[in-house]
């Protein structure tokens, strides 16, 4: 499994409209690239948002998907548009996993 991880910096007073395109690309991309989704988390800088996203592997995450789409193209406009900057930081490779879905039952 492949993860990248993302870090968004957004124009002030641009966060809700950034969280709405950003779910509409991953949408997009999770429906016809084959991604595993993606998570997107607040850092603790100001208006800068962390995005983690899961692939089958770091070649399905390098393909040229090529979007025909006007809507992915709206989305990832506007979701350009409440930017600043983005930046790939990071390119992990998974090497152990034990990430769970649920809560165990004892504590």
């Amino acid at each position: 499994m492949f993860i990248a991880v993302y870090e968004f910096e957004i124009r002030d007073g641009m966060e809700s409209k950034f969280r709405e395109a950003w779910l509409e690309v991953t949408k997009l991309i999770y429906k016809r690239c084959g991604s595993f989704g993606s998570r997107l988390h607040y850092s603790d800088k100001q208006n800068v948002m962390i995005g983690y996203a899961q692939w089958p592997s770091r070649e399905d995450w390098e393909k040229d998907h090529k979007f025909t789409d006007k809507l992915f193209e709206i989305a990832r406009k506007e979701m350009r548009e409440c930017l600043v900057q983005s930046n790939t930081v990071y390119k992990l490779e998974v090497s152990d996993d034990f990430l769970q879905t649920s809560l165990a039952v004892e504590c």
